[in-house]
């Protein structure tokens, strides 16, 4: 995987075009062999190459509008295009007429010079994070697809895109880690911002109070990059920062209670280095987190968000959910 600023830099020395960079991300999306047809449920191959080409002119003529500028930008299916059909990954939306405008955070990415690639697979509605879908079948975690492992959701299409470099960015939702986790299992970086940072006008919602937008990408620098850009930013490669004296809690309920072995080493590497540039880092029980298992067991404030949305679906349509997306 290439990140952000490695293909912006070879584009301005003019060692490579944004239609080979981009020819490039579709070959992988539609090989018969590769994960093109699970992670993309919509891909108009053409009209990406009319977006590659048009950035290739832009370019020539000076017209550089950010570090994005060419490069392949896949979108999960929950974000309006204009003149498509958002169906968040469900066949009861599939019919639905197509959107009448762009959602702003498309529209900050096409003003951005990226280059739109085509709307991925997600766990119906975006309700869990595991990232099965029955409808338009499960993509592989590129990591083991001979067992066919899970993704993680429930932006599971926008991780592969960007594990498998068919996009160098993946546009995902996060309410509790729909970009983080597939992010985790894939091998890249996902991040949640702050919910108001970003507008998820135009976004089809799980949880109105918990919804936020955020990229997945190769490199922590490549989201600090787009979310600049998605917030309305200028983008700039993000500066190391002096971490010496600052102080961190370590909760150790919840967060560290059944943690798997080999995450459990990561994590403890991560703080050692941590350590080592000069942060202190402070073990705390955080009792608080040790309840929220008991607390959330009636349900919790997503579940009854979500059903405010889907009440009317449901009552219509509820057969043609899949059924563990219904349970919930």
């Amino acid at each position: 995987m290439k990140t952000i600023l490695e293909l912006s830099q070879a584009l301005t020395a003019g060692k490579i075009t944004s239609e080979a960079i981009v020819e490039e991300a579709l070959a992988r999306a539609t090989s018969r062999e590769g994960e093109g047809g699970r992670v993309f449920i919509a891909l108009d191959p053409e009209k990406v190459r009319a977006q590659a080409r048009a950035s290739d002119t832009l370019r020539r003529a000076g017209i550089v509008p950010s570090p994005l500028a060419g490069l392949p930008v896949s979108l999960k299916d929950l974000f309006d295009v204009a003149g498509e059909t958002t169906s968040a990954g469900s066949v009861v939306l599939r019919d639905m007429p197509p959107a009448k405008a762009d959602a702003p955070t498309v529209a900050r990415l096409r003003a951005a010079g990226a280059v739109i690639v085509g709307r991925t697979n997600l766990t119906e509605f975006a309700y869990s994070g595991i990232g099965i879908n029955p409808h338009y079948d499960t993509p592989r975690n590129p990591y083991d697809r001979v067992t066919g492992r899970i993704p993680g959701g429930s932006t599971a299409g926008g991780a592969v895109s960007v594990a498998d470099a068919m996009a160098v960015i993946g546009l995902g939702t996060d309410t509790g880690g729909s970009t983080r986790i597939p992010a985790a299992l894939c091998g890249i970086v996902g991040y949640k911002p702050t919910k108001s940072r970003i507008p998820t006008d135009g976004v089809f919602p799980l949880s109105y109070s918990l919804d936020s937008v955020g990229p997945m990408g190769p490199s922590v620098a490549c989201c600090a990059i787009c979310d600049a850009v998605l917030a309305g930013e200028t983008p700039a490669a993000p500066a190391s920062a002096n971490l010496s004296g600052l102080r961190l809690a370590i909760p150790q309920t919840l967060v560290l209670d059944d943690l798997d072995q080999d995450v459990g080493r990561d994590f403890a590497r991560a703080l050692q280095r941590l350590s080592a540039a000069g942060v202190k880092l402070i073990e705390t029980p955080m009792a608080p987190f040790g309840e929220m298992n008991e607390i959330n067991r009636p349900g919790g404030l997503s579940p009854m968000e979500a059903f405010h949305v889907h009440k009317r679906l449901l009552e219509r349509a509820g057969d043609r959910y899949d059924q563990r997306v219904r349970w919930r």
